[in-house]
C-alpha cells in the first residue's frame, strides 16, 4: 500500500472511540489526503466502512493482521 499522509493509531480503544477519533482526524486533513488507521477493536470492521460510506470518503483498502485492523481512507474532495 502506498504511504499515508497521516496515521491514526486507535490501538487498544473500543467503540465508539476509534470512529470518534477518526472523525476528528479526517476533519483536519486536506481533501484527497490518505489516512492510515490502526485499530484493535473488531467492531471497526463494521464501523469504519459505514463511516466512509455515510460521509463520502473512500475506503481504499482494509486488512487484518493478527488481531490488528488496518484501514486506508482517502478524504473526499471538497465540493
Amino acid at each position: 500500500m502506498c504511504s499515508a499522509d497521516a496515521v491514526l493509531d486507535a490501538s487498544g480503544l473500543n467503540c465508539p472511540e476509534p470512529v470518534m477519533m477518526l472523525h476528528n482526524k479526517v476533519r483536519g486533513l486536506d481533501a484527497g489526503a490518505l489516512l492510515k488507521v490502526i485499530a484493535t477493536d473488531p467492531s471497526t470492521r463494521r464501523d469504519i466502512p459505514k463511516f466512509c460510506l455515510f460521509l463520502g470518503h473512500e475506503l481504499v483498502e482494509q486488512q487484518e493482521r493478527d488481531g490488528t485492523y488496518l484501514y486506508w481512507i482517502r478524504k473526499k474532495a471538497d465540493a
